[in-house]
């Protein structure tokens, strides 16, 4: 992994190179079968080199502890590795990644999933599920499903993004948070059940 690191720190395969100041890379236990995939690096990620660093990255801590989980259990990354950005009112704002930026940087996911092999992976937010689960997923109809066809792992389920969380008030914010820590749950117990499955039945 510390290989692959090194070698993804001076990608220069798409535009985001110029304005990245790190490339963020994921970050957590390599021995993890449970993989968290987010979509991209934030402002704070950006600058510290770690994911889910910033507002979004507190979130996620909370949610987490509130499903019996710490980052120390878990693999946590990113479909992309470099923040994604845009110039607006003469500032760079965060934006969705690019359909190209997305394919560029798809050999370090890939080569990133190959070494840790997951038995689950819960994609956070829909640009992540697109990538991983398949390009049409729709996170409002979709998540908390199971899928069992995917290239990466034996199961791959979608949850919310904390950062989408954080731009909901009131009755949203409570209910959405809700939600990803009952789905953290749910894939905290999927691993449990994939680790009693013989491996020769998980692909």
């Amino acid at each position: 992994m510390q290989r692959l690191k090194k070698r993804a720190s001076v990608c220069t395969d798409c535009d985001l190179a110029k304005t990245r100041v790190n490339v963020v890379c994921g970050n957590g236990n390599v021995n993890a079968k449970l993989v968290l995939v987010g979509e991209g690096p934030s402002a704070a990620d950006n600058h510290t080199g770690f994911p889910f660093s910033g507002p979004a990255g507190n979130m996620l801590d909370e949610v987490l502890v509130a499903s019996g989980l710490t980052r120390s259990d878990i693999w946590l990354t990113n479909i992309i590795k470099c923040r994604a950005v845009g110039l607006k009112d003469g500032a760079l704002k965060n934006r969705p990644p690019k359909t190209t930026e997305i394919k560029a940087c798809s050999k370090w996911l890939d080569n990133e999933l190959t070494v840790i092999q997951p038995s689950v992976i819960l994609c956070l937010g829909a640009p992540a599920a697109k990538t991983i689960i398949y390009p049409r997923f729709r996170i409002t109809e979709e998540r908390g499903v199971w899928f069992t066809d995917t290239r990466y792992a034996p199961f791959a389920m979608a949850t919310f993004n904390p950062a989408y969380v954080l731009r909901q008030e009131g009755d949203n914010f409570t209910t959405t948070r809700r939600t990803i820590i009952n789905d953290i749950s749910e894939a905290k117990r999927k691993l449990d059940e994939a680790k009693n499955i013989p491996k020769s039945t998980l692909f």
